[in-house]
């Protein structure tokens, strides 16, 4: 996958947190919003809006809720798709690779920010650690600085 410009600020995504997302944005602009909806029904009926705090929380979860479907569908429409590099000496978004940090080695695969799980080895290519992975070739060693001070990777292998 060749990086662009014009994808350097859309989410990558893989194609199961693509449908994740997907299914959450169906869902909440069916069901959740009729439940929201029915909500507001409600605390209208009761009477004098401006004190009846059934019907501001309402208002206040059909805003987040609107606030959500907003960001879901800004995230599916603009995502790119993360495919695994084949065959490629360089690390981009996708690949997988081994590396060793003192005696112990590690395999991470750099993913966009929606995926990053950093403790299943999901890494985010907005992390220092991705930011300094990304672009790096086998046999390299990068530097990565933390709270705690720098700390050394070596790249083993991109599978």
């Amino acid at each position: 996958m060749t990086m662009t410009n014009n994808n350097e600020n859309r989410p990558y995504l893989t194609k199961e947190r693509l449908a994740e997302l997907k299914k959450e944005l169906a869902d909440l602009k069916s069901r959740v919003r009729k439940e929201i909806a029915e909500h507001l029904k409600h605390a209208k009926e009761l009477g004098d809006l401006s004190e009846n705090s059934e019907f501001l929380s309402a208002r206040e979860e059909k805003l987040l809720l609107e606030n959500r479907i907003s960001q879901l569908e800004e995230l599916t429409r603009g995502a790119v798709l993360i495919h695994k590099p084949k065959g490629s000496q360089i690390i981009k978004i996708g690949s997988t690779l081994k590396v060793q940090k003192d005696s112990r080695i590690f395999t991470y695969i750099i993913v966009g920010s929606q995926d990053s799980q950093p403790g299943k080895g999901l890494i985010s290519d907005k992390s220092p650690l991705g930011k300094a992975f990304l672009g790096k070739k086998p046999g390299e060693v990068i530097k990565v600085e933390t709270p705690a001070g720098p700390i050394k990777y070596k790249i083993l292998k991109i599978e």
